[in-house]
């Protein structure tokens, strides 16, 4: 299967807006999901990634829509903003594809591993910060894979003013509850992944560009 093609859009501006408004919808739902979440006494965050079990995989389908409180909901919400965003600059389709990459790889992962630690407590992984932490990444790597100008501008961008977020990432094993490094480390590696495989189309044209350079008559 090769990724797919390289988008072309109608001008910045008009994608921007489509991006934007994608979002903005998005964090939306989050806040509608954590106000049904409240009024039903929680019962949507059982819902969550609870690693290694059967049923706890459905969780990584919802998981990233659910929050342990309104203090969690808000620490996501400008990074999940920006972040986002910046990822459908590289275009929706690129956006959607990147994010679905993401989601069901990072929550896997999370699954897989959610469960390490000292403790050995049942866990339960809820929260955007996977999400979040894919889309970090992703931009922090797609614009040198591709060697697009802008992309590589916004990635050391994002490095500058959330670099120092993927200490998140970082395994802590003698600490149980609280933050979930798991979620935070398979999301960013799911990003990773999602860079190198949607810029497929600009690394093949390299690839073919340096063919025909070497094809040429006295290169070396």
């Amino acid at each position: 299967m090769s990724p797919p093609p390289t988008e072309t859009s109608p001008g910045r501006w008009s994608g921007a807006k489509v991006g934007g408004a994608t979002i903005l919808s998005f964090v939306a739902l989050l806040y509608l999901i954590e106000l049904v979440d409240q009024l039903t006494g929680h019962s949507l965050d059982r819902n969550g990634i609870r690693p290694l079990q059967t049923d706890g995989l459905w969780g990584i389908v919802f998981s990233p829509l659910l929050h342990a409180n309104w203090a969690h909901l808000v620490a996501n919400t400008v990074p999940a903003l920006v972040l986002g965003f910046l990822v459908t600059l590289a275009g929706m389709s690129r956006f959607v594809w990147a994010t679905a990459i993401i989601w069901i790889l990072g929550g896997l992962g999370t699954w897989l591993i959610g469960g390490l630690g000292s403790c050995r407590l049942p866990t339960n992984h809820i929260g955007a910060s996977g999400l979040i932490f894919g889309w970090l990444t992703f931009l922090l790597v797609f614009g040198w894979l591709t060697r697009h100008i802008w992309q590589i501008v916004i990635g050391l961008v994002v490095m500058f003013v959330y670099g120092g977020v993927l200490l998140g990432a970082v395994p802590v094993l003698d600490r149980c509850g609280g933050v979930s490094w798991q979620g935070h480390l398979c999301g960013a590696i799911a990003g990773v992944l999602a860079a190198y495989w949607l810029s497929g189309p600009e690394r093949e044209a390299r690839s073919q560009k340096r063919l025909q350079h070497n094809a040429l008559p006295g290169s070396s």
